[in-house]
C-alpha cells in the first residue's frame, strides 16, 4: 500500500513539471538563419567620351640672329631729291626664327669705318612679330636724300660715298653686313626706316 502511494506521488510530480526531454525543449531558442550582410555598391559612372589628344603646341620661335639672316638693300622709285629703298633681309636657317622691331644701320667705307649716320625710326608699319620660315624674307622701309643740307657741299659729294653698311637685327648685337651701291646719304647721313613686316 506504501508502494503505490510513493508511485501515485512521482506520477503527480512528473506530470506537473514534464519530462526531461519537454524541459531541454523548452530551453532551446529557435535560432533564424542569418545572411551575411553586403554593403551596397554605388553605382560605377558611365565612363567618359573619349578624349581627343590635343595637338603640340608649336614650340615659339627664338629671335633672327646675323647667323641665319643675309640682307640686301633693294632700291624703289626715286622721287625728288628723295631716295626710297627697302632693307630685305631672308632667313636662311633651317628653322623660322621671329623678328620684331627695327633694325639697326650704320652706313661704312670700304674698309668697314663708320660714316655719318643718323637712322630714324618712322611709325608706318609699326613693330610687330614677323615669323619667318626658311627661305622666306621681311622688309623694312627706307628713306634717304641727296640734297646737301646745312653747311654740306653743293658743288661736290655731301657725304663720303659708301660701299658697304651694317644692318643689326632687331635686340641683336651682332651685324649683318651687305653692300650700299646708291650713292652718298646728305644730311649728315639721314635715314629714315620703318619696323620689319612681313615681305
Amino acid at each position: 500500500m506504501r508502494r503505490l502511494v510513493a508511485l501515485s506521488a512521482l506520477a503527480v510530480a512528473l506530470t506537473a513539471c514534464g519530462s526531461p526531454q519537454q524541459a531541454a525543449d523548452r530551453s532551446t531558442l529557435p535560432v533564424e538563419p542569418t545572411t551575411p550582410s553586403v554593403s551596397p555598391v554605388a553605382p560605377v559612372p558611365p565612363s567618359s567620351a573619349p578624349t581627343t589628344p590635343t595637338q603640340a603646341a608649336t614650340p615659339a620661335s627664338g629671335r633672327c640672329t646675323a647667323a641665319v639672316l643675309t640682307a640686301e638693300v633693294q632700291p624703289a622709285e626715286a622721287g625728288a631729291g628723295s631716295r626710297y629703298g627697302k632693307l630685305v633681309v631672308t632667313n636662311n636657317g633651317s628653322t623660322p626664327c621671329t623678328l620684331n622691331g627695327y633694325s639697326g644701320l650704320q652706313l661704312q667705307d670700304a674698309s668697314g669705318n663708320a660714316l655719318p649716320t643718323d637712322l630714324q625710326r618712322t611709325p608706318d608699319p609699326s613693330p610687330a612679330p614677323v615669323v619667318l620660315r626658311p627661305g622666306t624674307a621681311a622688309a623694312a622701309n627706307l628713306r634717304w636724300t641727296v640734297v646737301p643740307t646745312g653747311d654740306e657741299p653743293a658743288d661736290k659729294p655731301c657725304q663720303v660715298e659708301p660701299a658697304q653698311a651694317a644692318a643689326i637685327p632687331p635686340d641683336e648685337t651682332e651685324p649683318m653686313n651687305l653692300r650700299w651701291n646708291y650713292g652718298p646719304v646728305c644730311a649728315g647721313g639721314k635715314i629714315e626706316i620703318s619696323a620689319f613686316y612681313a615681305a
